[in-house]
């Protein structure tokens, strides 16, 4: 059975966790804090998880899911990560993380980063747009789920919703591929990874974040995208 490193137990990483154990896999999950902090999240995602350090998990993992966010002096398991697809959910959050000047301008994307952090990584953004948290405004009962839960829909659903998918490793876009069906969505293929901004906070198909948007509409708001410091 796969097993998916998870880094990072938050909102998104323990979100995901128990997403992909319904799927069938199994997950390594890690923390800064280290394994003892996670007794209580491993008792509650059940039998198919357990914790270990970050190097650890990223040692164990198939491959990995990172939720946390970019930060250029992050210390990182390079050299366990080395070789295996490492999915990034980071968005580039200004008043979260302060300012970038490679992303400010344009020159960069914050994956691009996050891969020059892993250089021998197979980074993809994946999992961005879609929130791990319940809808802010609740309308209905569902609306307390998170939204990977929430809109999930198995394959032909005519409301199925569609998720961006962005690498410069066509392996990795077919992993997240497969496992963005297995979790209810489609995909759309944003690549490279220098294209990943096109799916930024603030970009138009940003505003269709929390309810999701159809294959065809994403395809249609990516291209409606302008870049940061480029816009004419």
């Amino acid at each position: 059975m796969t097993t998916i490193a998870v880094l990072g137990a938050g909102q998104a990483g323990s979100t995901f966790a128990r997403v992909a154990i319904a799927a069938g896999y199994d997950i390594v999950i890690a923390n800064s804090r280290g394994p003892q902090t996670l007794q209580a999240l491993v008792a509650q995602l059940g039998p198919k998880a357990r914790a270990a350090t970050v190097a650890d998990a990223a040692a164990q993992g198939d491959f990995a899911f990172v939720a946390f966010p970019y930060a250029p002096h992050s210390t990182l398991p390079v050299a366990d990560l080395a070789g295996k697809i490492v999915l990034d959910n980071n968005n580039y959050m200004t008043w979260r993380d302060g300012n970038y000047p490679e992303v400010d301008s344009g020159r960069k994307t914050v994956h691009e980063l996050r891969q020059e952090q892993l250089p021998a990584a197979k980074v993809v953004k994946a999992f961005s747009h879609v929130q791990f948290h319940p809808r802010v405004q609740i309308r209905v009962p569902s609306d307390a789920l998170p939204a990977l839960i929430r809109l999930a829909r198995p394959a032909g659903a005519p409301d199925r919703k569609a998720l961006v998918v962005s690498s410069g490793h066509p392996d990795a876009v077919e992993l997240v591929t497969r496992l963005y069906d297995e979790f209810g969505f489609d995909a759309v293929d944003n690549s490279p990874l220098r294209e990943s901004w096109r799916s930024a906070p603030g970009t138009p198909m940003w505003r269709h974040s929390v309810d999701g948007q159809s294959r065809e509409e994403l395809i249609r708001n990516l291209q409606r995208a302008q870049r940061p410091g480029r816009a004419g």
